[in-house]
């Protein structure tokens, strides 16, 4: 990792301005978790604590997703902030292309400037509920591609991250497409790739061998979900295409009315998930936390770190 967060209230103004490009500039694997905010007070202080406990860990930055049409813009700023100011930790703001025009984009993201953000995850975005398929808004942008490029244009320092999918986008008719809609982001300005979810490591590095040979050099970071209740993640993967692997799943089931069985079985196999990526030489691992400290705890106490392959 680039640098070291103390669990403290107080946190590092310093640290916390590091960009992607700095974050990612050691020999070492960056960690990150991405959370997404609460909806009641009480789940902002549960949240809260829950990130104070993974800074142990050293994240090189916590992310904070926003909402369906936008509809967390707003708590994703303050979020941000919180990240910033209390926890000291680089910030990861969420944007999607959903329901604003380009002025509308322009102006949010000026304000997550102002406050302080330093890195965007840019992305299309889903279409909202009710539509079957993303329709950009007259004067919007339709494609993550086109996001990256309006980030870099007008705020050029900004780390900008986007979306891979080693299992390829659901709306992408070949893995050949996919790949070259990636390629487009990242030409336009990106400085990491950050995947979907998946559970098959094997999927993962067939991906990264085609894209670099794709010529892509930035940095590829697998997206790991922790499974700590499976008829969740049988949701979320349906709406994702992630596969899951036949003997995980067998397990999982034979276990479904013990929840403390699925935790078990989820974070065993994730421990060994992450800990062959890092041999791998992955340049990082993205926690999607579900704003659950309890897995990631588990999961990052068990690895081995100090590990990288060539």
């Amino acid at each position: 990792m680039c640098c070291v967060f103390h669990a403290s209230l107080t946190g590092s103004f310093e640290s916390s301005k590091m960009r992607l490009r700095e974050l990612f500039g050691s020999s070492r694997p960056v960690l990150s978790i991405e959370m997404f905010p609460p909806k009641t007070p009480a789940g902002d202080v549960a949240v809260k604590e829950s990130l104070q406990r993974l800074l142990q860990y050293s994240p090189g930055f916590i992310s904070c997703t926003y909402g369906a049409g936008g509809s967390t813009q707003e708590r994703t700023l303050w979020w941000c902030e919180q990240i910033l100011s209390e926890l000291g930790c680089p910030a990861m703001a969420h944007f999607t292309c959903v329901g604003a025009n380009r002025e509308q984009l322009e102006d949010w993201l000026d304000r997550a400037v102002s406050a302080g953000v330093q890195n965007i995850m840019a992305l299309r975005g889903d279409a909202p509920q009710g539509q079957d398929e993303f329709r950009a808004v007259t004067g919007g942008l339709s494609y993550a591609n086109e996001l990256v490029e309006l980030i870099r244009n007008r705020h050029p320092d900004l780390g900008i991250g986007v979306a891979g999918y080693p299992e390829k986008h659901l709306e992408a008719a070949t893995a050949e497409e996919d790949l070259q809609n990636l390629k487009r982001k990242v030409d336009s300005g990106a400085d990491a790739v950050f995947t979907q979810l998946f559970f098959s490591n094997e999927c993962f590095l067939r991906f990264r061998e085609r894209y670099d040979a794709a010529g892509i050099t930035v940095p590829l970071v697998p997206g790991i979900m922790p499974i700590t209740d499976y008829a969740r993640i049988q949701k979320i993967t349906a709406m994702c295409g992630t596969a899951v692997p036949a003997d995980l799943s067998e397990r999982l089931q034979a276990a479904q009315d013990d929840p403390d069985q699925q935790f078990r079985i989820g974070v065993e196999f994730a421990v060994t998930q992450c800990q062959q990526l890092i041999n791998e030489g992955v340049p990082g691992i993205h926690f999607y936390a579900l704003n659950r400290s309890a897995a990631c705890e588990e999961i990052l106490s068990s690895l081995d770190l100090t590990a990288h392959g060539d």
